[in-house]
């Protein structure tokens, strides 16, 4: 555990034992909260049970420990990101420039602009630097499929990140692995925290970036289990593609407080980055960052969305993902590539960041993943 994060739970333990009897959390969402029953208690009572498993903070490391050594130095890989303004694929790749460094293996971080066409221009320029791999971060393959091919026709494996629906390796178009936790776990837990919060009865707006399909069916999968609670109203399912966030934010703010006014009680969005840019805007409209909408981030967990969240400013949670700890992992995967091995089919579990159990954290990583793939790679 980070040293930080023990620091702030002894001090939270005490805290708990001087207002025993209290759920956490009760304290400051109880004005928000109906006294009367809700509408889904069998629903609720499961809720509560998972996010309280996915606050804990234990994280040891359960990921590979076996594996082939680093054969050499001198590889190089190239990765694509699907726009550097989103923090979830600049932060897998700073991870693996740390990795790919360790390894004295070149990593190149080049950006898609968000849009297929920047997509293809990239890679197209990735092809031409003749790597030995290439990673695409937060977009659709299906979008460079021809270029992916010609990658594979070169003997470059292709890795994805958030890229396909699931983890693992894919085959149209083709991709070494996928690496990523699994979606219909973080839409999952992000749905069942806004429950078991709300206790049953919540206002949502939910954003997506419908242009993804990867967010998509993320954001489709939290509507589809946001429905098993009838007291759980969903408000607005806003397609709000990440490129526009900046200009659009307070323009939709404004318009869904103004259709919705205090109806609208929690919202969730495919990533934290659409809360860096509503918190203004909700802000301005003279919202409290501590009171509702309150707010989750159903995926990446960057610093700003763990500032945001330990100083419960326009968010109160994010559904981090190990962001530095995967950009490790593609590394790995691809020296498992060069070295014709299969794929490690490690898959991350969820894990919910709130101000209580964050310690002042901000990241989350499982725990002693650098130790470990030092071990494999024999560093």
């Amino acid at each position: 555990m980070h040293p930080t994060r023990k620091a702030a739970l002894s001090a939270i333990a005490l805290l708990a034992v001087a207002t025993a009897g209290c759920e956490p959390g009760a304290a400051s969402t109880s004005s928000h909260r109906s006294s009367a029953e809700p509408g889904c208690p069998a629903v609720l009572a499961r809720a509560k049970q998972a996010v309280k498993k996915a606050e804990a903070v234990d994280a040891p490391w359960k990921g590979p420990t076996t594996g082939p050594e680093v054969a050499g130095h001198g590889k190089s890989v190239v990765f694509i990101a699907h726009d550097l303004s989103n923090p979830g694929p600049a932060g897998v790749a700073q991870g693996v420039q740390e990795a790919a460094t360790l390894l004295r293996w070149s990593a190149r971080t080049l950006n898609g602009q968000g849009t297929p066409a920047g997509y293809r221009s990239a890679f197209k320029k990735a092809l031409a630097l003749k790597p030995d791999g290439i990673a695409i971060a937060g977009f659709d393959p299906g979008s460079v499929a021809d270029e992916i091919k010609q990658a594979r026709a070169a003997g470059i494996p292709v890795i994805g990140w958030h890229a396909a629906p699931t983890p693992g390796p894919d085959g149209s178009p083709e991709l070494f692995s996928n690496v990523t936790t699994r979606v219909e776990d973080v839409a999952k837990i992000s749905a069942d925290w806004i429950i078991a919060r709300s206790g049953g009865r919540a206002g949502v707006v939910l954003f997506t970036d419908a242009t993804v399909p990867f967010a998509k069916h993320k954001s489709d999968l939290i509507k589809k289990e946001l429905a098993t609670c009838s007291d759980v109203k969903l408000l607005s399912y806003r397609n709000l593609p990440i490129p526009e966030v900046n200009k659009r934010a307070l323009g939709e703010v404004r318009s869904l407080l103004s259709r919705y006014g205090d109806k609208w009680t929690y919202s969730a969005a495919i990533n934290d980055l659409y809360f860096r840019h509503t918190a203004a805007a909700l802000r301005a409209a003279g919202k409290d960052g501590a009171d509702a909408p309150f707010n989750i981030g159903a995926g990446d967990g960057d610093p700003s969305a763990f500032q945001r969240v330990n100083g419960e400013r326009f968010q109160a949670a994010t559904v981090p993902e190990p962001l530095t700890e995967q950009g490790w992992q593609i590394v790995d995967e691809f020296n498992r590539a060069f070295a014709d091995k299969p794929a490690s089919g490690y898959v991350p579990a969820v894990h919910i960041t709130t101000a209580a159990n964050s310690g002042g954290a901000l990241s989350w990583d499982s725990e002693g993943y650098r130790q470990a793939y030092r071990k494999i790679w024999g560093k």
